[in-house]
């Protein structure tokens, strides 16, 4: 019979260090702000490497948004 206790006690031992670990997971997976910081390291990182397609990237941005002001401002209005 002890040994019966025993097991039971091992396995509910168990099963709760793995509920633990699943929910530590679970907690990680959905930490915002550590995701960020990660997303925000790798690319500082791969600015560092290779900066030319970060400023054409930006570049690309930068004209579309000045067209699109220009397009508010010079568009006629058709009404």
């Amino acid at each position: 019979m002890s040994d019966a206790i025993e097991n039971a006690k091992a396995a509910a031992a168990k099963a709760r260090h793995e509920l633990a670990d699943t929910l530590e997971a679970i907690e990680d997976k959905f930490d915002v702000p550590k995701r960020t910081g990660e997303l925000v390291d790798k690319a500082k990182a791969a600015y560092e490497r290779n900066p030319v397609p970060w400023i054409v990237g930006g570049a690309a941005v930068a004209i579309v948004a000045l067209g699109l002001v220009a397009w508010a401002i010079f568009g006629g209005d058709d009404d």
